[in-house]
């Protein structure tokens, strides 16, 4: 399971991924699809999509990884999760197959989310790639519409040590004559995505191209985003209920994908586009990005876990009003530990902690790790403990920022929700 062990899960190959839909007669044949990589924001935008294509009336699957509380999560129709039933009947139906080729947990999951969406004859699926591109389960689909929303480090134990190879192997969803949206690229970047377009014959988009987020601000827990857009004299005001400043980023890809799909013949209006991002967390159930879950203290979760995650991270507490900040956070052993922990404020008060799985780096390598970028806090067995502690010694005006992990997120008990 890659997300308990990491690396040694990945598999570069789409074999047992191919043979477990065979089995199940091509389900990923049977529902059209958009399908969604990038180093940071593929979540956001899977799910601000779904949520639009929802409020347009499409019957919408969305496919996305890792979980946070439930397994179900990962697979879901118009927002409901996957029901417990399915999980357990596909399960038992492949037993056979899985003994024989042995897939991995990623690899059964995909094929599981693809029959439940075929046999739930949903009108499209929103697919979150899991790692990479090229070799992802999910890169057996041919979509309607591709997209890549960055190119960043992370993963560079599997997808390479550079960044263009690393936007190569996210580039491998590009499919022949498919359009690909881009969100942002990079002077390495843009010339990999353009070679790779040109020899599929696809269509590319680029986000900041058409559209440019001109303001933004903050207003009861929702981001107002001003947009402009090439050869209109009229800005648009959007408000996403995702606070984060990073998904004004997000938002100019989101709203160049729905410009693709209309031209594709997707219904799709303006209210569909708003009311969507308005409600994205309540229609898709996305949760762990700038998530405010107490106020006085304000503590927020986010799972924010790589070089570019905690620089996003860090500009928006800069933005942020308060007196002092704690920061509790626990990583896995194969990010890149010593550039994340060198982007982090000395100031702040730290709290180390681990998830509770294999993968997670231990509190005390945390710790000591921490003590030679000169951050300075203490050991706690688990993410609550670590929170609990950090309320108490907190001032009302204070900021708690919980981060490092989606596992370290996952585990945090939400009895504090506002």
């Amino acid at each position: 399971m890659f997300s308990r062990i990491g690396a040694a899960a990945f598999k570069k190959d789409l074999t047992n991924t191919i043979t477990l839909c065979k089995h199940l007669n091509d389900p990923h044949n049977r529902f059209k699809s958009i399908h969604v990589a990038g180093t940071n924001g593929k979540g956001s935008v899977s799910h601000m999509l779904a949520a639009i294509l929802q409020t347009a009336g499409y019957k919408t699957g969305l496919y996305t990884s890792p979980h946070l509380r439930d397994f179900r999560e990962r697979i879901k129709v118009n927002g409901e999760q996957i029901k417990d039933q399915f999980v357990i009947d596909f399960t038992e139906n492949i037993q056979p197959l899985i003994e024989e080729i042995e897939p991995s947990f990623f690899e059964i999951t995909v094929a599981m989310a693809f029959d439940y969406f075929a046999k739930e004859k949903v009108d499209i699926a929103v697919i979150e790639v899991g790692l990479g591109g090229r070799f992802d389960s999910t890169n057996i689909i041919t979509p309607e519409l591709s997209i890549i929303t960055n190119i960043g480090w992370d993963h560079m134990n599997i997808l390479g040590d550079s960044l263009e190879k690393i936007a190569f192997e996210k580039a491998g969803i590009v499919k022949e004559s498919i359009p690909v949206v881009i969100g942002e690229t990079l002077p390495e970047t843009k010339p990999v995505f353009e070679k790779i377009a040109a020899e599929n014959n696809a269509p590319v988009h680029y986000a900041k191209q058409k559209k440019a987020v001109l303001t933004w601000e903050w207003q009861k827990n929702e981001l107002i985003v001003e947009v402009a857009e090439k050869g209109k004299t009229d800005h648009k005001k959007f408000h996403l209920d995702l606070p984060g400043i990073y998904q004004s980023k997000n938002l100019l890809t989101v709203l160049e994908a729905c410009s693709v799909l209309k031209e594709l013949n997707y219904t799709i209006d303006e209210k569909d586009i708003r009311n969507g991002l308005q409600k994205t967390k309540k229609l898709t159930g996305l949760h762990g990005r700038w998530e405010i879950i107490h106020e006085y203290p304000t503590i927020i979760l986010d799972v924010a876990h790589n070089e570019d995650g905690i620089k996003q991270i860090i500009q928006q507490i800069e933005l942020t009003t308060h007196h002092e900040l704690h920061i509790v956070i626990g990583l896995v052993k194969d990010k890149e530990i010593d550039k994340v922990l060198s982007l982090l404020p000395h100031s702040a008060h730290y709290y180390f902690t681990e998830a509770q799985i294999p993968r997670a780096l231990p509190a005390e390598i945390l710790k000591s790790k921490a003590k030679d970028q000169n951050l300075n806090g203490e050991i706690f067995p688990d993410v609550n403990t670590a929170i609990k502690v950090a309320r108490l010694k907190s001032h009302k005006d204070d900021l708690i920022i919980v981060c490092g992990s989606v596992f370290l997120v996952g585990e945090v008990k939400i009895i504090y929700t506002i």
